[in-house]
């Protein structure tokens, strides 16, 4: 049975020969056009079965606001997004936007065909590959690096790191002093450094920083200056 649908994609070229390819198939495209970025306002005004989406970035940041927007004002269309090989995020971004399916850009137009009529017909039009993929890295999540305490690192000595290290570990003044071989003035202040690098107030608020972004842990791989009285 003919779908009913719209091809949007940042590529013009890519668009048009798309749908004269599913024309050909007996599809009834009513528009193939660029950029993707307009696609609310087309499928709003068109209102197509399915809407196929072309996309060069899946991981981008917004770039499946149009999606977002369909869905919220015409929910009855279906979404299909023909991308490249993706990142599980893209995948997931591309769903959580209210995506039905998504398409590698390699896929035979036989298959662009099935995901069509599968996103009509209310199921999801993925390949059961990409899918594993994606719970792989839901269950399994890569970590992430910490921005916020890389720039705290960033801006410490590595006598400041453990400095704060031994603060976060409740040791006073005196204790950090004997600890590191440097005089209590001295140690004072290292700590008086630190709090106003980290922006702080207190021992106590430069501790709870330091745990909640993860500088703790990774300072703890980092190797320490050696030198008495060192900076």
């Amino acid at each position: 049975m003919a779908v009913r649908l719209m091809v949007v994609d940042d590529h013009r070229l890519l668009a048009e020969a798309l749908a004269s390819a599913l024309k050909l198939r007996g599809h009834r495209v009513l528009a193939a056009a660029a950029p993707a970025a307009g696609a609310a306002d087309l499928v709003i005004a068109r209102v197509p079965e399915v809407c196929l989406i072309g996309t060069a970035t899946p991981a981008q940041p917004g770039i499946f606001d149009p999606i977002v927007r369909i869905k919220r004002e015409r929910p009855q269309v279906a979404v299909v997004v023909l991308g490249p090989v993706p990142s599980p995020r893209g995948i997931a971004a591309a769903f959580a936007a209210g995506a039905s399916g998504y398409v590698r850009h390699d896929e035979r137009i036989e298959g662009v065909e099935r995901a069509l009529m599968k996103a009509r017909a209310g199921e999801a039009a993925v390949a059961p590959q990409l899918l594993q993929g994606a719970f792989a890295e839901l269950l399994n999540p890569a970590a992430q690096p910490d921005d916020e305490a890389q720039r705290l690192l960033e801006v410490l000595t590595p006598r400041e790191v453990e400095v704060l290290v031994r603060v976060a570990e409740g040791e006073d003044t005196r204790v950090i002093a004997a600890g590191m071989g440097i005089a209590p003035s001295t140690a004072r202040t290292h700590v008086q450094r630190v709090l106003m690098k980290l922006g702080v107030g207190s021992r106590l608020e430069a501790a709870a920083l330091a745990a909640r972004t993860g500088l703790l842990d990774r300072a703890g791989a980092l190797p320490l200056d050696a030198g008495p009285d060192g900076v």
